[in-house]
């Protein structure tokens, strides 16, 4: 009894695992497409950056990617053999198991053939009828003649649609299996393929290590271009900061000189009211009491604020900035990426060179990029500043108390002072180190800290 209900419990398992991954079937084929996908824009980038007789560092991020990409897929196709090796098993045992049902099905409808066979004349069934003792026993045994003949009927039909489904079980298993094969075919393709991208991923490496001096002197020079857009861009803020404090300043100095213009209009008003006995008190109380510059500057806060305990700055002191401001914050990790294609050459903060002794720090992120894709804005904002970096230009765009810097470009299509929008082109990557397209991505916040893009980029 135990076994049997072992073997019971086997059973359902197997059966709701198979459910479960026939549900997931729609999903698996979906990640496949969208890996295969990805592969091809990875080639397609590789094959343009191949132009370079050199071997660079863009072109090892992406084999990178791309071994990472089809080790993915790799995955997915294992993950969908599973779900056949399941799928063909369950529809074996069902199989199986009908076969099985209709054998006694078969078995039983023979059985009452011989039966009808025996008692085949109408006058046992006659005698049968006649045997009875009563009316009412007479009529019952009519009523279990004629539910005899309509049980043969039904042993019939369901003979016949075990049959049917036991085809279409065997249908689906022929077909799952010419599925299993097909995908298994995919499997040594892309192992096969993956071979061949290790090897030209050793190929970069022995070529980079080879030339370990040129990239070590590409990596100073870098760090050294961006040691430069980093103080042009804490200029640029702490350009923002001194304005936006003016301009509070300003607008306090104006509420208080409004303030004492309104206090001594009151007082004027006061006065004639105390040498005029004929005036009405109620005429006083018209006069509303003038606002302080803090309760205004509060009221003003708190209208864009939401309830939480965030902290505001001197550069979120209008309305506008707020509400740009909460918009960036509230975007994090969903900002559309600055191009529309493109691999993280160098990643944010430290680093080393596969293969190499190589080493660095970066305050954002170098994208590898087909040379003159266009370069759009991740938010919306002010463009605060456009200034030359010797080799490509750099944008500057202030999101509220948030900074973004796009450098290396080529091609500039906006002004200073200007607004705008996320998706609003501001130029075109210009060339890197080595010959290929190449920006150089930056967030930063009002106090200096440099933010990893990555995470704020979809």
């Amino acid at each position: 009894m135990i076994k049997k209900l072992f073997a019971a419990f086997m059973c359902l398992s197997i059966a709701l695992a198979a459910a479960a991954q026939d549900e997931s079937k729609e999903d698996i084929q979906k990640r496949q497409q969208q890996l295969q996908r990805e592969i091809a824009e990875l080639n397609s980038t590789l094959n343009q950056i191949k132009s370079s007789k050199k071997k660079s560092l863009s072109q090892l991020a992406l084999v990178q990617k791309k071994i990472r990409t089809r080790n993915a897929l790799i995955n997915n196709i294992n993950k969908d053999l599973r779900r056949l090796d399941n799928t063909i098993y369950t529809s074996q045992l069902d199989i199986n198991r009908m076969r099985r049902e209709l054998d006694s099905l078969k078995e039983n409808y023979a059985k009452s053939l011989v039966f009808a066979y025996k008692n085949r004349s109408n006058y046992d069934y006659l005698n049968f009828i006649f045997s009875a003792t009563s009316f009412n026993d007479a009529v019952k045994r009519i009523a279990y003649l004629r539910s005899y003949r309509d049980y043969r009927e039904t042993q019939v039909n369901t003979i016949q649609k075990t049959q049917r489904v036991i085809e279409q079980k065997i249908q689906t298993l022929t077909s799952n299996k010419a599925e299993k094969k097909s995908t298994l075919v995919e499997q040594g393709k892309q192992l096969t393929v993956l071979q061949e991208d290790r090897k030209e991923q050793d190929d970069v490496l022995n070529n980079l290590k080879g030339r370990e001096s040129d990239v070590a002197k590409q990596i100073k020079q870098n760090q050294r271009d961006q040691q430069k857009l980093k103080g042009a861009l804490q200029a640029i803020i702490n350009r923002e900061i001194a304005e936006a404090k003016r301009k509070e300043a300003a607008r306090l100095k104006a509420l208080e000189e409004q303030r004492k213009r309104e206090a001594a209009a009151a007082a004027a008003r006061n006065n004639a009211a105390s040498n005029n006995p004929s005036s009405s008190p109620a005429d006083n109380a018209k006069t509303p009491p003038p606002e302080s510059p803090s309760s205004n500057a509060a009221s003003v806060a708190g209208s864009a604020a939401p309830k939480s305990t965030r902290v505001y700055n001197v550069l979120e002191s209008t309305e506008e900035d707020k509400i740009t401001s909460i918009n960036f914050e509230t975007r994090r990790g969903s900002l559309p990426w600055p191009v529309s294609s493109g691999i993280i050459s160098i990643p944010f903060g430290s680093y080393t060179i596969p293969g190499t002794k190589i080493t660095g720090n970066n305050s954002g992120i170098n994208i590898s990029v087909p040379l003159g894709v266009t370069v759009k804005s991740v938010a919306d904002g002010t463009v605060s500043g456009i200034f030359d970096m010797g080799s490509g230009q750099a944008v500057v765009i202030r999101h509220g108390k948030y900074f973004t810097a796009y450098s290396n470009l080529n091609n500039i299509k906006v002004k200073s002072g200007t607004e705008v929008h996320a998706g609003t082109v501001l130029g075109t990557a210009g060339p890197g180190s080595e010959g290929d397209g190449e920006i150089v991505f930056m967030v930063e916040n009002s106090s200096g800290g440099y933010l990893n893009p990555e995470s704020w980029l979809r």
